[in-house]
């Protein structure tokens, strides 16, 4: 038997893990579904998610719509009695069309983060969707938690903490980074006590989940026994037969080494982590636009496309793109299956 059960509300997923949420079509309805059917929760990136549909150039948010609603019922088909949530990212124009969507397919939970999720309740608040936002400090978890409240009447479902281990954007700043990394574990157990106190204003309890860095069984049990009440990995997930990227991706996973991870500044402004490929160590430049995607973006005046660079990405052309991964990417030796993972965490935490 498992030594501690995460539950978001009516939620109760047989093991205490969240798969993180990885875009572009890094984690679709294969990699979520497979660890919804394991157990765990899977998350299907929102993320430019039409990005394989004929009208994506012409008509993106009618295509990722479409694409959204698409992968969710993939999702549902793989684990109909599984756990499966969405993540979409405050920077996506559109944000609340692909959160009305998500809510109108019935998907059990919404991760939202890159950004602060101020009104997310607006959408979610009294339906099946619960409503988790993942922040990197204590400062944001209050300000979340102060305007749901005071807006909405309501408080977080759950809140992932997320560490400057992680992999993709990160939300810190670039000279905290190569300075003095704060420690996941210091930041989860701030937010803890926010999470006490409105999970007492309002008869809920609000687990605190870690996210960043954890890659094992061993990592899992050490989060759970200082006071994770669950685990969000997605590094470890990309190098499965059952995600959804290109086997050219997963092979840079297992190719990587410590010395060619870094962190690097995206379009977007905020730093990330990634493979430091030719592509982003020294980019060509950009010069136009076709997604219309984000809301901070330079669009002539940034090194390179985001969206162009991560469709390269999980399309397989890893010469030319953008590899988010997390700072343990290089552990990666071989691929394995979902369950192969959940069979190792299992054996750690019993």
């Amino acid at each position: 038997m498992l030594k501690k059960q995460l539950t978001i509300g009516n939620l109760k997923p047989t093991f205490p893990i969240i798969q993180g949420g990885m875009g572009v079509g890094i984690s679709l309805s294969s990699l979520a579904g497979h660890v919804a059917k394991c157990g765990g929760i899977g998350i299907i990136s929102g993320a430019q998610i039409g990005y394989r549909e004929k009208d994506f150039i012409k008509n993106p948010l009618r295509a990722n719509l479409d694409a959204l609603k698409h992968e969710i019922q993939l999702a549902r088909e793989i684990a109909p009695d599984g756990i499966i949530g969405v993540n979409l990212m405050v920077a996506m124009k559109h944000y609340a069309e692909y959160v009305k969507k998500a809510v109108e397919e019935k998907i059990d939970l919404i991760i939202s983060g890159a950004g602060l999720p101020l009104d997310l309740p607006k959408y979610t608040k009294d339906t099946h969707t619960k409503a988790i936002p993942i922040v990197s400090s204590a400062k944001a978890a209050n300000i979340i938690c102060k305007q749901w409240d005071r807006k909405y009447n309501f408080a977080p479902d759950a809140i992932i903490v997320e560490g400057p281990l992680a992999g993709g954007h990160l939300g810190f700043s670039a000279s905290d980074l190569e300075e003095c990394p704060p420690l996941v574990e210091d930041i989860l157990q701030e937010v803890k006590v926010i999470a006490q106190e409105y999970g007492a204003k309002y008869n809920k309890s609000i687990p605190v989940i870690v996210a960043g860095g954890v890659y094992d069984g061993t990592d899992v049990q050490h989060m759970l026994e200082i006071g994770a009440d669950g685990i969000q990995m997605a590094t470890r997930f990309v190098t499965t037969y059952e995600c959804d990227a290109h086997l050219a991706f997963k092979e840079a996973y297992i190719n990587s080494t410590p010395e060619t991870i870094g962190i690097i500044k995206s379009p977007v402004g905020m730093p990330g982590r990634a493979i430091l490929n030719p592509y982003v160590t020294n980019p060509a430049g950009n010069k136009a636009c076709f997604y219309d995607c984000l809301h901070k973006c330079g669009i002539t005046d940034i090194p390179y496309c985001i969206s162009k660079a991560l469709i390269h990405a999980v399309t397989g052309d890893t010469e030319n793109a953008l590899l988010f991964c997390g700072s343990n990417a290089y552990k990666a030796t071989k691929l394995e299956h979902v369950k192969d993972i959940f069979e190792e965490i299992q054996l750690a935490i019993c």
